[in-house]
Protein backbone atom coordinates (compact mmCIF):
# COMPACT_ATOMS: atom_id res chain seq x y z
CA UNK A 1 0.00 0.00 0.00
CA UNK A 2 1.56 3.78 -1.07
CA UNK A 3 2.01 6.04 1.68
CA UNK A 4 -1.20 8.39 0.08
CA UNK A 5 -3.02 5.87 0.23
CA UNK A 6 -1.91 4.47 4.09
CA UNK A 7 -2.75 8.32 4.80
CA UNK A 8 -6.09 8.12 3.09
CA UNK A 9 -7.28 5.17 5.21
CA UNK A 10 -5.98 6.54 8.56
CA UNK A 11 -7.88 9.61 7.76
CA UNK A 12 -10.81 8.16 7.07
CA UNK A 13 -10.66 5.71 10.25
CA UNK A 14 -10.16 8.47 11.89
CA UNK A 15 -12.96 10.52 11.02
CA UNK A 16 -15.50 7.47 11.59
CA UNK A 17 -13.91 7.36 14.52
CA UNK A 18 -14.47 11.03 15.76
CA UNK A 19 -18.11 10.69 14.17
CA UNK A 20 -18.67 7.64 16.35
CA UNK A 21 -17.90 9.34 19.38
CA UNK A 22 -19.36 12.38 18.30
CA UNK A 23 -23.18 10.70 17.67
CA UNK A 24 -22.51 7.60 20.54
CA UNK A 25 -24.36 9.73 23.33
CA UNK A 26 -27.54 10.71 21.12
CA UNK A 27 -27.39 7.10 19.94
CA UNK A 28 -27.53 5.77 23.80
CA UNK A 29 -29.89 8.79 24.88
CA UNK A 30 -32.39 7.46 21.46
CA UNK A 31 -32.22 3.77 22.27
CA UNK A 32 -33.09 4.37 26.17
CA UNK A 33 -36.21 6.52 25.50
CA UNK A 34 -37.71 3.18 23.31
CA UNK A 35 -36.60 0.75 25.97
CA UNK A 36 -39.19 -0.36 28.81
CA UNK A 37 -38.23 0.31 32.45
CA UNK A 38 -37.24 -3.03 32.84
CA UNK A 39 -34.74 -3.26 30.05
CA UNK A 40 -33.28 -0.07 31.54
CA UNK A 41 -32.18 -1.56 34.40
CA UNK A 42 -31.44 -4.78 32.99
CA UNK A 43 -27.82 -4.08 31.71
CA UNK A 44 -26.17 -2.46 28.61
CA UNK A 45 -27.80 -2.57 25.33
CA UNK A 46 -27.54 -0.66 22.28
CA UNK A 47 -30.73 -1.71 20.91
CA UNK A 48 -34.10 -1.92 22.76
CA UNK A 49 -35.15 -5.35 22.95
CA UNK A 50 -38.52 -4.44 23.32
CA UNK A 51 -39.37 -0.76 21.63
CA UNK A 52 -41.91 1.24 23.11
CA UNK A 53 -43.18 4.77 22.64
CA UNK A 54 -44.48 4.89 26.53
CA UNK A 55 -41.77 6.90 27.28
CA UNK A 56 -43.09 9.22 24.80
CA UNK A 57 -46.50 9.41 25.76
CA UNK A 58 -45.73 9.46 29.32
CA UNK A 59 -43.43 12.96 28.51
CA UNK A 60 -46.13 14.32 26.75
CA UNK A 61 -49.48 13.82 28.73
CA UNK A 62 -48.00 13.49 32.48
CA UNK A 63 -45.13 15.81 32.53
CA UNK A 64 -46.26 18.54 30.12
CA UNK A 65 -43.80 18.60 27.85
CA UNK A 66 -45.30 20.02 24.78
CA UNK A 67 -45.51 23.10 27.17
CA UNK A 68 -41.96 23.43 27.76
CA UNK A 69 -41.27 23.06 24.25
CA UNK A 70 -43.76 25.69 22.89
CA UNK A 71 -42.42 27.88 25.78
CA UNK A 72 -38.85 27.85 24.40
CA UNK A 73 -39.16 27.81 21.07
CA UNK A 74 -41.36 31.38 21.44
CA UNK A 75 -38.96 32.70 24.26
CA UNK A 76 -35.98 31.89 22.02
CA UNK A 77 -37.22 32.99 18.40
CA UNK A 78 -38.34 36.09 19.55
CA UNK A 79 -35.58 37.20 22.30
CA UNK A 80 -33.41 36.28 19.46
CA UNK A 81 -35.03 38.19 16.90
CA UNK A 82 -35.32 41.05 19.12
CA UNK A 83 -31.40 40.75 19.66
CA UNK A 84 -30.69 40.90 16.39
CA UNK A 85 -32.50 43.88 15.66
CA UNK A 86 -31.26 46.31 18.51
CA UNK A 87 -27.59 45.10 18.36
CA UNK A 88 -26.75 45.09 14.21
CA UNK A 89 -28.08 48.29 14.15
CA UNK A 90 -25.80 49.13 17.26
CA UNK A 91 -23.19 47.36 16.11
CA UNK A 92 -23.59 48.97 12.60
CA UNK A 93 -23.09 52.80 14.38
CA UNK A 94 -20.12 51.45 16.20
CA UNK A 95 -18.34 50.25 13.05
CA UNK A 96 -19.11 53.41 11.26
CA UNK A 97 -19.23 56.22 13.08
CA UNK A 98 -16.23 57.10 15.34
CA UNK A 99 -16.99 58.82 18.31
CA UNK A 100 -14.86 61.46 20.90
CA UNK A 101 -12.77 60.26 23.67
CA UNK A 102 -12.53 56.78 22.39
CA UNK A 103 -16.20 55.73 23.54
CA UNK A 104 -16.40 53.02 20.44
CA UNK A 105 -14.00 51.15 22.21
CA UNK A 106 -15.62 51.48 25.72
CA UNK A 107 -19.11 50.72 23.99
CA UNK A 108 -17.51 47.42 22.70
CA UNK A 109 -16.29 46.51 26.22
CA UNK A 110 -19.06 47.82 28.23
CA UNK A 111 -21.43 45.08 26.27
CA UNK A 112 -18.48 42.31 26.66
CA UNK A 113 -18.87 42.89 30.35
CA UNK A 114 -22.33 42.45 30.58
CA UNK A 115 -21.97 39.07 28.72
CA UNK A 116 -19.13 37.67 30.76
CA UNK A 117 -20.78 38.41 34.05
CA UNK A 118 -21.94 35.13 36.27
CA UNK A 119 -25.40 34.52 35.68
CA UNK A 120 -25.78 33.76 39.26
CA UNK A 121 -24.87 37.33 40.11
CA UNK A 122 -27.60 38.62 38.34
CA UNK A 123 -30.45 36.10 39.47
CA UNK A 124 -31.03 37.85 42.17
CA UNK A 125 -31.22 41.84 40.85
CA UNK A 126 -33.38 40.00 37.78
CA UNK A 127 -35.99 38.21 40.46
CA UNK A 128 -36.21 41.41 41.80
CA UNK A 129 -36.93 43.45 39.11
CA UNK A 130 -39.36 41.26 37.20
CA UNK A 131 -41.15 40.91 40.43
CA UNK A 132 -41.63 44.63 40.71
CA UNK A 133 -42.99 44.77 36.67
CA UNK A 134 -45.11 41.75 37.72
CA UNK A 135 -43.60 39.51 34.77
CA UNK A 136 -42.34 36.65 37.25
CA UNK A 137 -43.05 33.45 36.00
CA UNK A 138 -43.87 34.78 32.40
CA UNK A 139 -42.43 34.07 29.08
CA UNK A 140 -42.12 37.83 28.30
CA UNK A 141 -40.09 38.29 31.44
CA UNK A 142 -37.76 35.81 29.84
CA UNK A 143 -38.43 36.91 26.43
CA UNK A 144 -36.95 40.92 27.95
CA UNK A 145 -34.30 39.09 29.80
CA UNK A 146 -32.90 37.10 26.98
CA UNK A 147 -33.11 39.81 24.58
CA UNK A 148 -31.56 42.23 26.73
CA UNK A 149 -28.32 39.82 27.55
CA UNK A 150 -27.90 38.68 23.91
CA UNK A 151 -27.89 42.21 22.83
CA UNK A 152 -24.98 42.70 24.61
CA UNK A 153 -23.13 39.55 22.23
CA UNK A 154 -24.57 40.31 19.50
CA UNK A 155 -23.07 44.04 19.65
CA UNK A 156 -19.83 42.57 20.41
CA UNK A 157 -19.82 39.61 16.92
CA UNK A 158 -21.62 42.10 14.52
CA UNK A 159 -19.08 45.18 15.04
CA UNK A 160 -16.79 42.87 13.51
CA UNK A 161 -18.41 41.47 10.73
CA UNK A 162 -19.72 44.93 9.44
CA UNK A 163 -16.08 46.51 9.90
CA UNK A 164 -15.08 44.06 7.18
CA UNK A 165 -17.91 45.55 4.64
CA UNK A 166 -16.08 48.28 2.39
CA UNK A 167 -18.05 51.39 2.98
CA UNK A 168 -17.27 52.28 -1.01
CA UNK A 169 -20.19 49.64 -1.16
CA UNK A 170 -23.13 51.37 0.70
CA UNK A 171 -21.98 54.61 -0.24
CA UNK A 172 -22.34 53.91 -3.98
CA UNK A 173 -26.10 52.75 -3.14
CA UNK A 174 -26.49 56.58 -1.44
CA UNK A 175 -25.28 58.02 -4.49
CA UNK A 176 -27.74 56.37 -6.16
CA UNK A 177 -30.38 57.81 -3.38
CA UNK A 178 -30.53 55.53 -1.35
CA UNK A 179 -30.57 56.60 2.25
CA UNK A 180 -28.40 55.67 5.41
CA UNK A 181 -30.61 53.21 6.87
CA UNK A 182 -32.11 51.96 3.04
CA UNK A 183 -28.43 50.85 2.08
CA UNK A 184 -28.06 49.02 5.19
CA UNK A 185 -30.91 46.71 5.11
CA UNK A 186 -30.65 46.26 0.90
CA UNK A 187 -26.87 46.50 0.51
CA UNK A 188 -25.05 46.19 3.81
CA UNK A 189 -27.00 42.98 5.79
CA UNK A 190 -27.32 40.74 2.47
CA UNK A 191 -23.26 40.61 2.86
CA UNK A 192 -23.29 40.42 6.60
CA UNK A 193 -25.64 37.33 6.72
CA UNK A 194 -22.57 34.61 7.43
CA UNK A 195 -22.39 37.16 10.28
CA UNK A 196 -25.50 36.97 11.13
CA UNK A 197 -26.02 33.41 10.66
CA UNK A 198 -23.15 32.66 12.95
CA UNK A 199 -24.17 35.18 15.68
CA UNK A 200 -27.81 33.87 15.63
CA UNK A 201 -26.97 30.23 16.26
CA UNK A 202 -24.41 31.41 18.82
CA UNK A 203 -27.53 33.16 20.51
CA UNK A 204 -30.17 30.40 19.57
CA UNK A 205 -28.16 27.69 21.45
CA UNK A 206 -26.90 29.77 24.60
CA UNK A 207 -30.80 30.63 25.28
CA UNK A 208 -32.29 27.52 24.30
CA UNK A 209 -29.96 26.04 26.91
CA UNK A 210 -29.98 28.20 29.73
CA UNK A 211 -31.23 26.64 32.87
CA UNK A 212 -29.79 28.63 36.04
CA UNK A 213 -32.17 31.89 34.93
CA UNK A 214 -34.92 29.80 33.56
CA UNK A 215 -35.62 27.80 36.99
CA UNK A 216 -35.10 31.01 39.21
CA UNK A 217 -37.42 33.55 37.01
CA UNK A 218 -40.10 30.73 36.30
CA UNK A 219 -42.20 28.30 38.61
CA UNK A 220 -44.84 26.40 36.71
CA UNK A 221 -45.32 24.64 32.89
CA UNK A 222 -46.99 27.85 31.69
CA UNK A 223 -43.62 29.42 31.50
CA UNK A 224 -40.61 27.09 32.58
CA UNK A 225 -38.55 26.22 28.84
CA UNK A 226 -37.04 22.61 28.11
CA UNK A 227 -33.74 22.64 30.44
CA UNK A 228 -36.21 23.22 33.52
CA UNK A 229 -38.95 20.79 32.20
CA UNK A 230 -36.05 18.07 31.92
CA UNK A 231 -35.00 18.50 35.53
CA UNK A 232 -38.81 17.77 36.80
CA UNK A 233 -38.10 14.42 36.39
CA UNK A 234 -35.56 13.89 38.67
CA UNK A 235 -37.46 13.15 42.17
CA UNK A 236 -36.52 12.72 45.41
CA UNK A 237 -36.71 8.84 45.42
CA UNK A 238 -36.17 8.16 41.63
CA UNK A 239 -35.44 9.24 38.24
CA UNK A 240 -38.07 8.81 35.41
CA UNK A 241 -34.67 7.57 33.09
CA UNK A 242 -36.87 6.86 30.36
CA UNK A 243 -38.84 10.23 30.22
CA UNK A 244 -35.94 11.70 30.74
CA UNK A 245 -34.08 10.28 27.68
CA UNK A 246 -36.79 11.27 25.73
CA UNK A 247 -36.81 14.87 26.76
CA UNK A 248 -33.33 14.91 25.35
CA UNK A 249 -33.94 13.31 21.88
CA UNK A 250 -37.18 15.96 21.80
CA UNK A 251 -35.12 18.86 23.50
CA UNK A 252 -32.58 18.25 20.68
CA UNK A 253 -34.39 18.48 17.82
CA UNK A 254 -35.18 21.87 17.70
CA UNK A 255 -31.46 22.68 17.65
CA UNK A 256 -30.62 20.25 15.56
CA UNK A 257 -32.74 21.28 12.85
CA UNK A 258 -31.54 24.94 13.01
CA UNK A 259 -28.17 24.08 12.83
CA UNK A 260 -28.78 22.24 9.72
CA UNK A 261 -30.87 25.06 8.20
CA UNK A 262 -28.45 27.66 8.50
CA UNK A 263 -25.23 25.47 8.34
CA UNK A 264 -24.05 26.87 5.17
CA UNK A 265 -24.11 30.31 6.46
CA UNK A 266 -22.72 29.73 9.79
CA UNK A 267 -19.78 27.94 8.39
CA UNK A 268 -19.23 30.76 6.18
CA UNK A 269 -19.74 33.30 9.04
CA UNK A 270 -16.83 31.20 11.16
CA UNK A 271 -14.61 32.53 8.65
CA UNK A 272 -16.08 35.46 7.35
CA UNK A 273 -13.59 38.52 7.36
CA UNK A 274 -10.48 35.71 8.38
CA UNK A 275 -9.04 36.60 5.20
CA UNK A 276 -8.66 40.02 3.45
Amino acid sequence: MSRERALAVARVAVLGVAIVVALFPFWWMLVTSLKQPVDIFRGVSLVPQHPTGDNYSRLFGDYHMGSFLVNSLIVVTVSVAVSLVLGTLAAYALARFRLRFGLNQSALVAALLVRTLPPILLVIPLYLTLTKYGLLNTRLGLIVIYGGLNTSFVIWMMQSFLEEIPKDIEEAAMVDGDSRLRALFRVVLPLAAPGIAATAIFSVITTYNDFLLALTLTSTPAAQTVPVGVSTLIGKIQIEWGPMAAAGVVGALPIMIFAIIVQRHFVRGLTFGAVK
